[in-house]
């Protein structure tokens, strides 16, 4: 995988106006590839599955090692990658900066980068930093104003504003799910604007139909997974066959040999 054909068709993803980017968040090898076999060509990393599964906090930066792993692991696949990596794990935006070398050096093409409401102009500089080392790595840039916040609209927009001057790709405002707010915040936007699907929020079509040009779906397939599992185990402790899709034990082998097949061509190429 070449660097600029992969940044420049990640950034194209997000200005097809009408048919916005649906990310879908993977959280380790299996559930990256089997989702790029079936058609995703640009899968996301969540946060809160990386931190769940080894039983650590999400949003505390106690993930960076597991995080840039997990880059490792799926970085060198066929697919886009954009990776979730909390507020940059660090104050200091040249640390941060440094992360994205990183991960831009083992095929990455996007990182997200959450302010966690902490001060915009940190959050800011560290985004500057990230352009001004990495050029080609696509920014999505993290407002929590509606995640963690009270979702004032002034703040949101001074927040978004800073993090497009400071060279954001892209800006993501999670938590966010009122169609008027959203149709007038793409007007003011000059970036892409990402929104966090919800179950309970506009569809993807009215999605598209708002302006919106990214769609996370965050933690969701990972949270669904882990219910999918419960309900299998007491299902069946109360004698009912597991339903939904089940991947037999062969098309999981399958993914197995995939690696090797990385691996082999990762070690030749």
């Amino acid at each position: 995988m070449t660097a600029e054909p992969t940044v420049t068709s990640f950034a194209g993803l997000h200005h097809r106006p009408g048919e916005p980017l649906l990310l879908p968040n993977a959280w380790d090898h299996a559930s990256a590839a089997t989702l790029a076999a079936h058609g995703f060509h640009a899968i996301g990393t969540t946060s809160l599955a990386v931190a769940a599964a080894v039983g650590l906090p999400d949003g505390r930066g106690a993930t960076r090692e597991h995080t840039l792993r997990l880059a490792l692991t799926l970085g060198s696949e066929p697919y886009l990658l954009s990776v979730d990596a909390e507020d940059g794990f660090a104050g200091d935006p040249d640390e941060v900066a440094a992360l994205a070398s990183e991960l831009w050096t083992v095929g990455v093409a996007g990182i997200n980068l959450e302010d966690g409401l902490g001060p915009r102009d940190r959050h800011a500089a560290k985004i500057a930093a990230v352009k001004a080392a990495v050029p080609g790595l696509f920014v999505n840039a993290r407002t929590d104003t509606h995640w963690l916040g009270d979702g004032d609209e002034t703040d949101t927009l001074r927040r978004l504003d800073a993090y497009q001057q400071a060279g954001a790709d892209g800006v993501f405002v999670p938590g966010l799910t009122d169609p008027g707010r959203i149709a007038a915040l793409v007007r003011r936007l000059d970036a892409p604007l990402n929104i966090l699907y919800s179950p309970t929020g506009p569809t993807v079509s009215h999605l598209a139909d708002l302006g919106v040009r990214r769609i996370s779906l965050g933690s969701l397939l990972y949270r669904r997974a882990l219910g999918a599992a419960l309900d299998a185990a007491v299902g069946i402790t109360a004698g009912r066959a597991p339903g939904g899709t089940t991947p037999g034990y062969a098309e999981v082998r399958a993914l197995e040999r995939s690696v090797s097949a990385s691996r082999s061509a990762n070690a030749t190429g």
